[in-house]
């Protein structure tokens, strides 16, 4: 029997990864990501597989980002009882990211419900935190580069993609086919992460298209970063900061050590981390000293970089402070959590800041703050955004087209088929163009819901 991928999310948007493989009975899902972004988006996560969970056999995660695992404990509480593969730093990072996933939704929930936003009654949360908590049992971990069978028969090898902690492309072998998904590959210059292994051969190629139309500037983040908040602590104003608290997270606190300590920025500038995730994953970088390029001793001086914020109590708190200060909050695109309660607080002073830390997907809050939209909408209510917003564009952890480009040239013999996945319609598209161009090999764009023969 032949195999077949369908394409159940990451197809026509840069978010909710899942591929289902398909052969001879039985079925894997590689990633299990939640849709983020715009609402129609969003409302995937609340229509039913076209598989049933129990139908499905293991589950590989390339990586914890929740548009790659965020969906786990849906399958889960649905009926999924496999086994879910996944490297030990991504292992340990669901054990964060998921629980706070949960929390974060069960919190907009009863927010929605106190103040009337809601057009259901109740709203629900699309999982809560002891949904998350039961799924990660399954969570098995797998070495880099030790092949493992997800299905008996089926063998399967990580290697490692930079991005974050634990972050891993996949080689999946079935029935005497060869499929690599890139999974999201990272920067070979990232300020924090290894750069990607090369890819091994393959005969057919699922590659990751975030940046598929764009380049990185020459400019590094220290060289972007310094000077918005030399300007910031000039005026005494309040940075909010919304962060990824996996990755984007570390990688400013360790470039607000770096700057501290060459003098490029005022050392007694006050920097909070109001996140219990980041504040965890910060402490995860001494455990996985492997998966990074960090010294001990930077590890340490990026985990001394900021005030950790961790109570709801202490977050509150921040409000009674007065600049300059600097507050790096979740979540990265603005879309939940507790910089949007700062965010609100903040964001109507000229004297303020508002600095975005990389790619804001279509349709979330830091997608209209970037393209300078005023008022933004906020709990309920509309916020004029009077502060200074900066979009930093060297941030990104993700490859940019030309590194995507180079990551291929570097397999052992074109692949019989590429599809152009996980990125936005615009850069899925250049990305097979230059893929088709240069390269001369086979590339597509896949639709999602279609399934395509390996």
């Amino acid at each position: 029997m032949s195999v077949n991928i369908t394409f159940l999310g990451g197809a026509d948007t840069v978010t909710g990864s899942r591929f289902l493989v398909r052969h001879d009975g039985h079925s894997l899902l590689v990633d299990c990501g939640l849709f983020q972004g715009y609402k129609q988006l969003r409302l995937r996560n609340w229509r039913p597989l076209p598989v049933m969970p129990g139908q499905i056999h293991a589950v590989i995660l390339t990586h914890a980002h929740l548009d790659h695992s965020g969906y786990l404990p849906v399958l889960v509480r649905e009926g999924f009882h496999g086994r879910v593969h996944a490297t030990a730093g991504t292992r340990d990072l669901c054990g964060i990211l998921l629980p706070d996933s949960g929390h974060i939704q069960e919190e907009d929930a009863a927010f929605a419900n106190r103040h009337g936003f809601s057009k259901h009654t109740p709203a629900l949360p699309l999982y809560t935190r002891r949904d998350a908590l039961d799924c990660l049992g399954r969570i098995h971990a797998e070495p880099f580069g030790q092949t493992f069978q997800p299905i008996r028969g089926w063998r399967a090898t990580f290697t490692p993609a930079g991005h974050i902690l634990g972050a891993a492309s996949l080689l999946l072998e079935v029935a005497g086919h060869r499929i690599l998904f890139s999974g999201d590959l990272g920067r070979p210059d990232d300020l924090l992460m290894n750069p990607p292994a090369d890819p091994p051969a393959a005969d057919t190629v699922l590659i990751e298209s975030t940046y598929g139309d764009r380049l990185h500037p020459q400019e590094d983040l220290l060289a972007e970063f310094g000077p918005a908040l030399q300007r910031l602590a000039a005026r005494g104003g309040v940075a909010v900061v919304p962060v990824f608290a996996v990755g984007r997270a570390q990688a400013v606190l360790h470039a607000i050590a770096q700057l501290k300590a060459k003098g490029a920025i005022p050392r007694g500038l006050p920097v909070f981390l109001d996140s219990p995730m980041a504040v965890h994953t910060t402490n995860l970088f001494n455990q996985h000293p492997d998966d990074h390029r960090l010294s001990a001793r930077e590890a340490q001086a990026m985990a001394h970089a900021a005030t950790m914020v961790e109570t709801p109590e202490q977050s509150k708190a921040l409000a009674s402070r007065h600049g300059p200060m600097v507050i790096l909050a979740a979540s990265g695109m603005a879309t939940g959590g507790r910089v949007l309660h700062h965010l609100a607080l903040y964001a109507g002073n000229r004297r303020n800041m508002v600095i975005l830390t990389g790619y804001q997907s279509p349709g979330t809050r830091g997608a209209r703050l970037a393209a300078g939209e005023s008022p933004v909408r906020i709990h309920g209510k509309e916020v004029e955004v009077a502060a200074e917003v900066v979009q930093l564009q060297s941030a990104s952890a993700h490859a940019d087209a030309n590194q995507l480009l180079d990551w291929l040239r570097k397999m052992r013999g074109a692949p019989d088929q590429v599809y152009v996945v996980h990125g936005d319609m615009a850069a899925s598209d250049a990305l097979r163009q230059r893929i088709e161009h240069e390269l001369k090999w086979r590339a597509i764009v896949p639709e999602h819901g279609a399934t395509w023969p390996v």
